[in-house]
């Protein structure tokens, strides 16, 4: 049996606000394994985005964690600043819905994604740029060369979460979080950024949790599903019985 990328286990998380105490996640239990996309399917406030921001040690400063969250068999919940930076980006990567706001505005493409091979291979000058054209061509970037010298601004917003799924997975993370990643975007231009994180999870076997609330990106995407509500998981199973026979009435 494949061991799980990702296994959380009771994984609560609870924010201290000047109205109480507020209960997004209450105690979900997820696995995702190696080469599988996992979607995570619920409406705004469900917490689902907010369980994978908390595992990896993302939430703000009036977040309570607590549970078990084994990155490749490791406790990665609780680990200390600096494992997590060293740690975040090279083996698990994000993408968020919005790549205008993720990306830095006053910094080209090129200087953005060198960072990325800077910080966790120490890789500089012409080979990191050899690098982000390779990459920016595979993520099916027109003139990637060309791309470099530009800003966010001055791209696509299919093209900017184009560079951010490259910039995602040019490390060769084990597991990719996508969080709605495209939201944001036209049908036509959503379909190609799908078919791209598709294509790319089958030639690098990358885990795959994708955040959404739209069932058809799950039907297209998923092999499995979590269906979440009110900060727990509802239901789980293949996206055959979830959509075929589910068994909770929400």
């Amino acid at each position: 049996m494949t061991e799980p990328v990702l296994e959380i286990s009771n994984l609560a998380v609870t924010f201290d606000t000047p109205d109480g105490e507020v209960e997004a996640v209450k105690g979900i239990s997820l696995t995702i394994n190696k080469g599988e996309c996992l979607g995570i399917v619920g409406e705004s406030g469900s917490g689902k985005s907010q369980s994978f921001l908390a595992a990896f040690g993302l939430s703000s400063q009036n977040a309570r964690v607590s549970g078990s969250v084994k990155f490749q068999g490791r406790e990665a919940l609780g680990m200390p600043r600096k494992e997590l930076d060293k740690f975040r980006g090279r083996h698990v990567a994000f993408v968020f819905q919005d790549p205008l706001t993720a990306l830095t505005p006053h910094l080209t493409i090129e200087t953005q994604m060198s960072e990325v091979l800077q910080h966790h291979f120490q890789v500089t000058g012409a080979a990191a740029r050899e690098r982000a054209i390779e990459w920016l061509e595979r993520v099916r970037i027109p003139e990637a060369a060309r791309r470099l010298s530009q800003y966010p601004h001055e791209l696509s917003g299919g093209m900017r979460q184009r560079v951010m799924i490259g910039m995602a997975m040019m490390a060769e993370p084990a597991l990719l979080i996508a969080d709605e990643p495209t939201t944001a975007l036209d049908a036509t231009v959503q379909a190609q950024v799908l078919d791209l994180i598709e294509d790319l999870r089958k030639d690098t076997h990358a885990a795959v949790a994708l955040i959404t609330h739209d069932m058809g990106v799950i039907a297209r995407m998923a092999q499995r599903v979590a269906v979440m509500r009110r900060g727990e998981v509802v239901e789980t199973g293949t996206v055959e019985e979830i959509f075929s026979t589910p068994k909770a009435d929400y």
